[in-house]
C-alpha cells in the first residue's frame, strides 16, 4: 500500500502556518521530508510531528523544547512512559512560568489602578479648587 503524501502547502493550510515556518521546522531537524528536486514530499511522520510542533509552541515551549520531546519517542524505542514523565516536567515548567507571570501582572494592574485612582482624586481636588 502506497504511503499517502504531503506537500509544504498542503500541511501549510491543513495547520494554518506559512511554508517558511515548515522551512524552519525542517532546518531544526523536526520534519524531515524527501525531495524530489526543489519539491518537498512529506509523510504522515511530518504531519503529526508538524502538528505537535504546533501545538507544543501553542503552550509557549521553545521549539528546542519541543523537539526534544519529539525525538524523545523515536530515539526511545517508543519509550511512552519516559517520554510523558518529560512531558509532565515541560508541563509543569511552562505552567510555574505563566503563574509568575500572572502574579506580576495582578500586582502590575494593581499599581496602575492605585495610581490612576491617585490621579483621579488629584485632578478631582484641582477642578474643585479652579471652580471655588
Amino acid at each position: 500500500m502506497e504511503q499517502k503524501t504531503y506537500t509544504i502547502s498542503d500541511l501549510a493550510k491543513e495547520h494554518a502556518v506559512t511554508p517558511r515556518t515548515i522551512r524552519l521546522y525542517e532546518e531544526l531537524g523536526i520534519v524531515a521530508p524527501k525531495r524530489e528536486g526543489n519539491k518537498r514530499i512529506y509523510v504522515e511522520r511530518d504531519r503529526v510531528r508538524l502538528r505537535l510542533a504546533i501545538r507544543g509552541k501553542g503552550l509557549g515551549m521553545t521549539l528546542a523544547e519541543v523537539k526534544e520531546l519529539i525525538d524523545m519517542y523515536d530515539n526511545t524505542g517508543r519509550d511512552e512512559k519516559k517520554q510523558l514523565k518529560r512531558l509532565l516536567e515541560k508541563l509543569q515548567e511552562r505552567r510555574d512560568i505563566l503563574l509568575t507571570q500572572r502574579r506580576d501582572i495582578e500586582i502590575t494592574l494593581a499599581e496602575i489602578d492605585r495610581i490612576a485612582d491617585k490621579a483621579r482624586s488629584t485632578l478631582s481636588d484641582l477642578e474643585r479648587a479652579k471652580a471655588s
